[in-house]
């Protein structure tokens, strides 16, 4: 229960959802935990009250993940606050859904601000925070693997970016017994695809095991990762889909 006992982490876009079940498992598992939020202040402070409740230190920073700016101060006061960064989970992220024919410039242009260039600048900005041992866990999407449905490709596109993102990275930072992992995601219950909303019946119907995932199951291979025990697992692809992908 203690294997993250002393390590700093940072979890975008951790008011709801995945986000804030990474931050409280991480939590669970020893580690103080900042995270960071865009509009949810509420939430976000719900989740700081969850993680001080179980005995660590914990902080809510307000940051827009497609402003540069807001992203280098939200890494910089997480470091600042916790004493350091150990762990990033770059997790925030949006999705706009529409047919290729019809997507806009707009939407086009804040997928990539946050979903590509928010988890890059996000690393940027921790790598100088990282000692060996540190972590890097980005959160991607299985629709990056298998496209479902004609109106998520420019989605899914950025998603697959963290690909190479992933890859690349695990080799700059390997020399520095820093791991760089990818976890995708699939039908998970959340409020943005509830697992009784308008389009589950389909999506449970494309999993080997008949279910959605629930936030705490991407937790839980966020969790490992950050652990000493995956110490030699870096630039990986780990999917929590329920089997959509096999």
């Amino acid at each position: 229960m203690s294997e993250l006992l002393g390590k700093r982490a940072l979890v975008t876009g951790a008011s709801r959802g995945i986000g804030a079940a990474i931050a409280v498992a991480l939590a669970d598992k020893g580690a103080d935990v900042a995270i960071t939020y865009e509009r949810s202040a509420d939430r976000a402070n719900e989740v700081v009250r969850t993680i001080e409740g179980k005995g660590r230190k914990a902080v809510a920073i307000q940051a827009n993940s497609a402003d540069p700016a807001a992203i280098k101060r939200s890494v910089d006061e997480a470091a600042k606050t916790l004493g350091g960064i150990d762990i990033l989970v770059n997790n925030a992220g949006i999705a706009r859904y529409a047919s290729i024919a019809e997507f806009s410039v707009a939407d086009i242009d804040a997928l990539l601000d946050v979903n590509v260039r928010g988890p890059i600048l996000t690393a940027q900005a921790a790598i100088p925070y990282l000692k060996a041992g540190g972590r890097v866990i980005n959160i991607g999407s299985a629709g990056a693997d298998r496209i479902v449905g004609d109106t998520g490709t420019v989605y899914y596109m950025t998603k697959s970016a963290l690909h190479s993102f992933t890859r690349g990275l695990a080799r700059e930072l390997g020399p520095r017994d820093i791991t760089v992992n990818l976890v995708q995601p699939g039908s998970t219950n959340t409020d943005m695809n509830p697992s009784d909303g308008e389009f589950s019946a389909y999506q449970k119907s494309l999993i080997p095991l008949g279910r959605y995932g629930q936030p705490e199951d991407v937790a839980a291979a966020v969790v490992f990762l950050a652990t000493p025990g995956a110490r030699q697992i870096t630039g990986s692809i780990v999917t929590v889909d329920g089997g959509a992908t096999t």
